[in-house]
């Protein structure tokens, strides 16, 4: 079984409902694929919360998602990613390079709906369209 970061965007679409990406899921596990979030994932879907429904949905959502630890390594590749990009004058974001970080440990694998945000070639970006 692979491991697959799902990034916030997919996140918000499934917590949506949105049919396309909720059925994305299910092929991806039905592929035997495990999907799998960081707690910046957690944090930045705890933070747009609205409501005890939305947060009940959301934790559920959690629960059937491992959380995968982000460690000493991320950390260090995260600042080199950003490091080396601002040195070519390109600007990432502390979140988006934690979240490579954190695919690239389990195997390099994200899903995301702005695929733009993570131009490391490190790991392999699979465009799942937001509002789908």
């Amino acid at each position: 079984m692979t491991a697959v970061l799902v990034d916030t965007t997919v996140l918000i679409d499934i917590l949506r409902g949105r049919p396309r990406t909720v059925e994305r899921l299910w092929r991806l596990r039905a592929r035997g694929d495990r999907p799998v979030a960081c707690a910046i994932n957690v944090e930045e879907i705890e933070r747009g919360l609205r409501g005890e429904r939305e947060t009940e949905v959301a934790r559920r959502l959690f629960d059937g998602v491992e959380i995968v630890d982000l460690d000493r390594r991320a950390g260090v590749r995260a600042g080199a990613w950003r490091r080396a990009f601002a040195a070519r004058g390109v600007t990432l974001s502390q979140a988006d390079c934690l979240i490579a970080a954190a695919a690239f440990a389990v195997g390099g694998r994200l899903v995301t709906g702005n695929p733009t945000d993570f131009p490391m070639p490190e790991i392999s970006v699979e465009h799942w369209p937001s509002g789908e």
